[in-house]
């Protein structure tokens, strides 16, 4: 069974014993009743489930094809469903992970991040994660309204889980999702979809906060900042496509997180590596993207299973089989093969 799996990896029996310390202290908390208030939720005298409502039928359907979630996978969730309905130790999991997305909805650090389960976990395992953010879809969607953000936007946002099952037919050639905790927070109200990028609600980390405040911005570790993402299957990074979706977060923030002053965004990446100057030209949309920040903080330890996961759709491919059909292939599988390292880049600029 499902839970036999996550008990036998030492790191996700770790995660899984605080979810079960979080639920008894919760039941302590409340004189011993399930469930519990959702602080920071919209109508929060409602109450979570023991197990939180994953739809059935249509209304699964209807809602894997809201989220993006490709037509293959589709057949696969909703007859996994009834595998899902008759594993008591797994459903018991999907209310304590719905449980932590949905409590203190919107509140920046404070949603549990779901970790991948095991292989040995199977085809449930793969998609687990899909049915917690389906069973959180109503909670997520409902913060969304109560901030008064559009439609259009909470649609665009919520839809990139589709993108993090094509991600993971193309790194593994099954279904299933990757990342579950990016995905994380999306579906807590902390991250959304404007345009060409996507922005979080996020805090200064403590290697920032001292660059920042050398740069003369008050910022202090702990203090609100915007980390930038870059997403895969977007279209180019072009400058002007940044200039306007960095125009759009200016607007979304001011008007639908009012009381969050931003002083400073900031990004991690590997696409802020200073060493693709060297491959690429200085009008390339990725030079140009990383002249909008400023850096931080040293390279730390080489990352290069990031580029070839980003670049090539798998982090395991073999150096030496890396194509070279692209300026960045070429970039990423030279340097390599060259006996370089890729590093993550840290910058910031004012926002």
């Amino acid at each position: 069974m499902l839970l036999d799996a996550v008990r036998a990896d030492e790191r996700l029996a770790d995660w899984l014993k605080g979810l079960e310390e979080s639920e008894s202290t919760r039941e302590r908390a409340s004189g011993g009743a399930r469930g519990g208030s959702l602080s920071g939720f919209p109508g929060a005298e409602a109450r979570l489930p023991d197990v939180p409502v994953v739809p059935d039928g249509d209304e699964l359907l209807d809602a894997l094809v809201d989220l993006a979630v490709p037509f293959e996978d589709i057949n696969d969730l909703i007859a996994l469903r009834r595998t899902l309905a008759a594993d008591e130790g797994a459903t018991w999991l999907l209310g304590r992970c719905a449980d932590g997305l949905v409590r203190d909805m919107g509140r920046i650090g404070k949603g549990l991040r779901l970790l991948p389960l095991p292989l040995e976990s199977g085809p449930l395992g793969r998609y687990f994660h899909v049915y917690a953010f389906v069973a959180a879809l109503p909670y997520v969607r409902a913060h969304h309204r109560e901030r008064g953000i559009p439609d259009d936007i909470s649609r665009r946002t919520l839809a990139d889980l589709g993108r993090g099952l094509v991600l993971h037919r193309r790194a593994y050639g099954v279904g299933g999702l990757m990342a579950p905790t990016w995905f994380s927070l999306h579906f807590h109200g902390e991250l959304f979809q404007l345009g060409r990028l996507q922005y979080q609600r996020s805090r200064v980390g403590g290697r920032e906060g001292v660059a920042l405040a050398a740069a003369g911005l008050p910022l202090r570790p702990g203090d609100l900042c915007l980390d930038l993402h870059i997403p895969d299957y977007a279209g180019p990074l072009t400058p002007a496509a940044c200039d306007r979706s960095l125009a759009a977060a200016h607007d979304f923030f001011a008007r639908h997180y009012p009381q969050e002053r931003y002083t400073a965004g900031c990004c991690h990446s590997w696409l802020l590596d200073p060493q693709l100057k060297r491959y690429l030209p200085a009008d390339a949309n990725i030079v140009r993207f990383q002249e909008r920040f400023r850096t931080t903080c040293g390279t730390g330890e080489p990352e290069d299973h990031l580029p070839i996961r980003f670049v090539f759709g798998d982090p395991d491919l073999p150096v030496e089989t890396l194509p070279r059909r692209t300026r960045l292939e070429r970039a990423v599988a030279d340097h390599l093969r060259a006996g370089g390292h890729w590093y993550s880049g840290h910058g910031w600029f004012a926002w």
